[in-house]
């Protein structure tokens, strides 16, 4: 229930721009929870680590309940790009600052990815929902 929580809150924050363009009065509650975005974005990377590790040791699931393990793919491979959107200041601070060469690769990667980060948010914001309801 929090990874979904946490799914969620990510992707409202990365699909922001064009939620507020669709509701402008979302702009409030979007105020409300941008003050923690590079944290809600290291969580939802590390939270999508996890969740990548965890598929691949269950790839046997895949012959059992292939919806469930496509579904558990596509949220682990949703919070690691979000959260990375996200989170990047701080994992640029924290990890990446004593490497120059590390902190350019990773500006690359997110100069890259910046292009879908509201697909990739409204994508968040459905795996989300599905992650508390099943």
């Amino acid at each position: 229930m929090i990874g979904g929580i946490i799914t969620i809150l990510g992707g409202l924050l990365a699909a922001s721009g064009f939620i507020i363009k669709r509701r402008p009065d979302a702009k409030q509650m979007l105020d409300k929870i941008a003050p923690y975005q590079g944290w809600i974005g290291v969580t939802m990377f590390i939270w999508g680590i996890r969740e990548i590790f965890m598929v691949l040791r269950s790839l046997s699931m895949l012959s059992v309940a292939p919806l469930r393990w496509i579904f558990w793919t596509a949220s682990g491979v949703s919070d690691l790009l979000v959260g990375f959107l996200l989170g990047f200041g701080l994992i640029t601070h924290y990890a990446l600052s004593k490497n120059e060469q590390a902190k350019q690769k990773g500006a690359e990667i997110k100069e890259k990815l910046v292009n879908i980060q509201a697909p990739l948010g409204l994508v968040s914001i459905v795996l989300g929902i599905l992650y508390i309801i099943m």
